[in-house]
Formats: C-alpha cells, structure tokens, sequence
C-alpha cells in the first residue's frame, strides 16, 4: 500500500481508507455488491453499501477482514445490537462466528447488550432483502426561548449555567470526582445541587439540558464512566434514570434533554459556525466524538470514535479494554502520543501517568524538540486519513479538534500534515471538509448554551 504522505514514525500504518478505496477499484470489474447494516432501538437502521471479491475465487478471508472491519466501525458509529449481512453467505457465516460469545468480538457484542437489553445476533440475508436506512435524526437543540438549565458532567468538575433567552446569566463550575466515588447519592446530590442553585437565578425553569460522557437512549444513561465505581447492582435501581429523577426535583413536568457531551460539543460548534455536517473529535484520555448531521440534527448514533478502527495493520497496537487492534483510542488520545514516543527515540518515565507523560512531550515541543515534532506529525498522518475513513459513514463540512493532545505548536502540526493527506490523498473531501481548532474559552460557554438548548418546549 502507497501512502502520498507517510505516518513519520510508523512505516506499518495501513489506512482503512485507502483499504475501501483500493477494495471499490479491485472489483469494479468483477466483484459482487454487499450491505452491511446495523440494527438499534425501535428498528433505527444504518446501511452501509460496497463491494467485496466475488464468494469462492480465493478472496474468501480479505472479504472477511474488509467487512469484519467496517461491521466493527458502523457498530462503533451507529451503534445497535443487529448486524446484518445482505450479498454473502460465506462473508456471513465469519461475521457471525467473530460476533459472538467468545468470538474475536465479544467485547463488542457484551457491550451493545448491555446498552440496548436486548440479545446481539447476527443476521445473513440476499442482497435484496438488504434493508433500508432508518432514521431518529432529530432536530434537537438550538432552542434558545426561555429559562433553561445547561448542565455538563464531565469527570473532573460540573459545569452548569442558567439561560435566559440564549444568554448565559449564571455560570459556575466546581470540582467533583465522580470516578471514584461508590456511592450513586454522591452523583445524584452533585447534580441537583448544581441544577438547583442554577434555577435559584431565573425567575423559572422551563426546561433542562444535559451534556454528560457516556452512552444515554431515552435519556437513560445505560453506560457512562462517571459512574464506574457504582456496584453493578445499583446501576439499574440508581444511575439508569438519574438525570430524569433530578429533574423531578426541580419542577414536575419540566422537559428534560440528555446528550452525549461528544454531541453537544458538535452542537455548540454547529451554532459557532452557524453551519450543518460538523464532525466534533476531542483528543484528550481517549478519543471523543460527536456529529450534527447535514439537516443540524442530532442523530441518536453512539460516535464512540475511540472504539472505530482506523489501521488494518494486523500487528498494531491493541487497546486493552476492548482487545482489538488499530482502534482510535491509540492514535487520537495521550495514548496516541505516548505510543509514538519511544519511536521518536523519547524515554518517558513509567512511574508517571499518561497524563504528565504527555506534559513532558508537551514541553519538548515547547522547547522545539524535532523528535517531539515528528510525534505530531505522524498523529496528524494519521488524523488525515482517519477523516477520510470517518467520511465513509458521515456526511462532512467541518471538523472540529480539540483536547489537550491538539493545544500548543503540536496542534498545529497534527492539522497541517491532516490537512496535506487530505489535499494529496482525498483532493475531493479536501474541497468539502474545513478543518477547525475552536477557542478553548469560547468552546466552553458555547457547551453551556448549547446543553441548555437540547429540549424543545411545548
């Protein structure tokens, strides 16, 4: 495989974008046509349509690892509990076998069974019976009228604001540590002593919005990080309808809106840029994503990008939690950066945490430090081709990066060499896409408005 622009410091890297690119040209000529689909609540379907190496002419397994692949990226996108294979029985057959109880994606499967409590299966149909995309794009946000509440959780301090009229009149953010506390009435009381003392500066609340981590259906949380010490056993009778039970107390009846935070942020950069097709990435611990879609709807997707493959490198690096290889979790995150290091000839001591691992690099950076250079350089390789894997599922103008790996000279790097892939490899997504790094202090007020602008009223 010929990259236009080489990840500096790894020779192996193996774009899946240049992996759909080259399987569409290898069988235009001979190939037989494939959908793969994935199934969520209430029947929301996501299609994606290519093509694979006809059954039976000695292209069995590349088939198999192509749509293993792309199977692995909608679920991460979309998300849901059903995978169908429409066009190939042989193809079929392996994806069910590797999406199942002690499969090569069990991870995966135990993951989406506990987000959508229902059973995962597998499904193998003809191409014709493939089935159709169904939408739950919404028009969700950017209601402004009002006395609104915004609240954010996220994992070190809980931001809230009080808006009247899409002005923020109150705002304070104070330190929490949700991570480690056991207790879900720590959580609970965090949160309505934030929504209450917001609603002590309007005259009323007429409606609130969350942006919190995790994944939310309904507006139940049914995974978030912020609760990783909860017993499993108080999960379901505690967390699931928390921020619904919060919302409670503060008014019967009041409408209440929960976003992922990934979604809220793409929300407040839509409302920025006063644009639609925002791809919101943050590179901070792990890899965050979010996504207002052309309409500026919000679509009901999971976007857990950290977890959507981007390298078919077989021998790349594996992501503990999920024991898969080639995620984003390990190129667009400190993870990422603290991977390269060694590569670049930077000894970091192992007794520090990833996050001042990443401060020392940050500082040799600083410092003008070439082997700290060539670390964002190969992010941004990476990055380049990542936009151009991710523009396979999402319609894209604009692409908003932010976390603490893009802050500082680094930052800069990452884009411009992004910016080269897609200008030498993908001169057409080079035309459509800008790239952004939005004001960290306008980015944070945007979240606030943009939380307090999730429900609509009446």
């Amino acid at each position: 495989m010929k990259l236009k622009v080489n990840a500096k410091l790894d020779p192996k890297f193996q774009p899946l974008s240049l992996v759909c690119r080259e399987m569409r040209e290898n069988t235009k000529e001979d190939g037989q046509d494939i959908v793969v689909a994935i199934e969520r609540n209430k029947g929301y379907t996501t299609t994606y349509k290519t093509r694979i190496y006809k059954d039976g002419t000695g292209h069995d397994e590349e088939n198999f690892r192509f749509i293993e692949r792309i199977a692995k990226s909608l679920l991460w996108v979309a998300g849901g509990y059903k995978v169908i294979i429409a066009g190939s029985e042989v193809v079929g057959a392996k994806i069910k076998e590797a999406f199942s109880y002690g499969g090569i994606r069990d991870f995966d499967v135990k993951f989406m069974e506990r987000v959508y409590e229902e059973k995962f299966e597998v499904i193998v149909c003809a191409y014709e019976d493939a089935p159709k995309d169904k939408s739950a794009a919404a028009p969700i946000g950017r209601h402004l009228d009002g006395c609104r509440i915004g609240f954010d959780a996220g994992g070190s301090d809980r931001k809230v604001s009080a808006v009247i009229n899409g002005e923020s009149v109150y705002s304070e953010e104070v330190v929490w540590f949700p991570k480690i506390n056991s207790d879900p009435n720590y959580h609970f009381e965090g949160i309505k002593e934030a929504m209450k003392t917001a609603a002590s500066h309007m005259p009323r609340v007429d409606a609130i919005g969350v942006s919190s981590a995790g994944v939310y259906v309904d507006n139940r949380i049914m995974v978030a990080s912020l609760f990783l010490k909860v017993p499993e056993e108080e999960f379901d009778s505690k967390v699931k309808n928390m921020y619904l039970d919060v919302a409670k107390e503060i008014g019967e009846n009041i409408p209440i809106e929960v976003a992922n935070d990934g979604d809220v942020t793409a929300l407040a950069g839509a409302m920025d840029l006063n644009d639609n097709a925002v791809l919101g990435i943050a590179m901070g611990t792990s890899e965050a994503g979010g996504y207002v879609d052309p309409d500026g709807n919000i679509t009901g997707w999971l976007n857990e990008l950290a977890f959507v493959p981007c390298d078919f490198n077989e021998e790349a690096m594996v992501d503990e939690w999920s024991g898969d290889y080639g995620c984003g979790v390990k190129y667009f995150s400190q993870d990422g950066v603290i991977k390269c290091a060694p590569w670049a000839g930077i000894e970091l001591d192992e007794s520090l945490s990833p996050a001042e691992k990443l401060k020392v690099v940050q500082g040799l950076m600083k410092d003008g430090d070439e082997r700290a250079a060539a670390i964002y350089d190969t992010i941004g390789a990476y990055f380049g081709y990542a936009i151009a894997y991710y523009a396979e599922f999402y319609e894209i103008k604009h692409v908003l990066i932010m976390g603490r790996v893009t802050s500082g000279e680094g930052g800069v790097i990452l884009l411009e060499r992004a910016q080269e892939v897609l200008d030498k490899e993908f001169p057409e997504l080079a035309k459509q896409i800008t790239l952004h790094i939005p004001d960290e202090n306008s980015r944070r007020v945007g979240q606030s408005v943009a939380a307090a602008s999730l429900p609509k009223l009446g």
